[in-house]
């Protein structure tokens, strides 16, 4: 499971580098063409699988328990609020400082208020996502966070059906009964149906579901087919076709990473694929900061190879966010918890 964080997340960074990769090529007066072997956003779609699978995975000790909604709560704060906090703040202070480095206008006390508080507002330019853009998966999160801890005031085999009908009924009102106002416009869009794809495979699991040998390798080899399918069948990037296509391949690869037999001594790369997967989070929210200062330092000393450019941007984000990871993201967390009573 720390191996697929890992891919997804570098998914997501391979799509951002790509832009600032061809402005290197245009400094060196070299053509560039963009690689979508894959839809490189699918990243998005496998992390919430997995997170919606986690959820549910991870707090099995939750369910029914007096207090459980409170200590949901406080767990996934003390996890996401440090670190996206603390880079929300840096994108604000390198936007005071350069604002040319950014690709957005002064934001306003409320948009960054909203950034802040993980609420849905509109940007500068007009699209509902926080200041710093990366941040509109966690208001998803946050929103998923919000109704897992009211299911968890429930009667342990009411908790999941309730979470999973809370999500339907947001995306139907907005599909069937729409446009809704926001935040319901942005709660109601169909990516959200993928938590609920990620608990289902959770409790699969739990009764016993597991995958063996030609059986997990075919699951994962499907989702990596429909992905390689989704990047060259048009129309697969709308609301719905998007989930359907890219979802449906998270929910197979995510089955496969998380039903397989326990007990399995991972082999050496994979246990550094998993390193990286611990520090997902932190190279998901940093890696933008990483591309965009190996560009301007490309330009800066001439480089004229974007293959280069990207190979060393995309290294530099994977080194950063283990940096950050241990340096940073682990200590505040541990620190969340004890303030939060977590």
């Amino acid at each position: 499971m720390q191996v697929l964080r890992a891919l997804a997340a570098f998914m997501v960074a391979v799509h951002h580098v790509q832009p600032d990769a061809a402005i290197v090529a245009e400094r060196a007066g070299l053509a560039f063409a963009r690689n979508d072997m894959l839809p490189w956003m699918a990243g998005v779609d496998i992390f919430f699988v997995v997170s919606g699978f986690i959820m549910v995975h991870a707090s099995q000790d939750l369910f029914g328990r007096q207090g459980a909604s409170l200590a949901f709560l406080r767990r996934r704060l003390a996890r996401i609020v440090p670190l996206y906090w603390a880079m929300t703040t840096l994108f604000l202070l390198v936007g005071l400082a350069v604002p040319a480095l950014l690709n957005s206008g002064a934001p306003s006390l409320g948009q960054v208020l909203g950034s802040y508080l993980f609420w849905p507002a509109v940007s500068t330019q007009g699209v509902v996502q926080p200041v710093y853009s990366l941040g509109w998966t966690l208001n998803y999160e946050m929103l998923f966070y919000a109704l897992f801890a009211v299911g968890l005031l429930l009667p342990a085999r009411w908790t999941l059906p309730a979470v999973a009908l809370a999500l339907a009924l947001l995306v139907a009102a907005e599909s069937l009964g729409g446009p809704t106002p926001l935040p319901f416009a942005f709660w109601g869009q169909p990516i959200v149906l993928e938590f609920a794809a990620g608990m289902g495979i959770a409790v699969l699991r739990g009764r016993g579901l597991r995958l063996h040998g030609a059986a997990r390798i075919a699951v994962a080899a499907a989702g990596v087919a429909v992905l390689v399918a989704a990047a060259h069948v048009p129309g697969t990037d709308g609301g719905w076709s998007s989930v359907l296509w890219r979802g449906s391949a998270a929910l197979l690869l995510v089955l496969a990473a998380s039903c397989g037999r326990e007990g399995i001594v991972p082999l050496l790369p994979v246990k550094a694929l998993a390193a990286v997967g611990d520090a997902s989070y932190a190279l998901y929210l940093v890696h933008p900061f990483v591309i965009r200062g190996m560009r301007e330092a490309s330009l800066r000393v001439g480089l004229a190879w974007p293959a280069l450019y990207i190979v060393l941007a995309l290294t530099g984000a994977v080194v950063a966010a283990l940096l950050l990871h241990r340096c940073f993201e682990r200590p505040a967390t541990r620190l969340a918890r004890r303030w939060l009573g977590g």
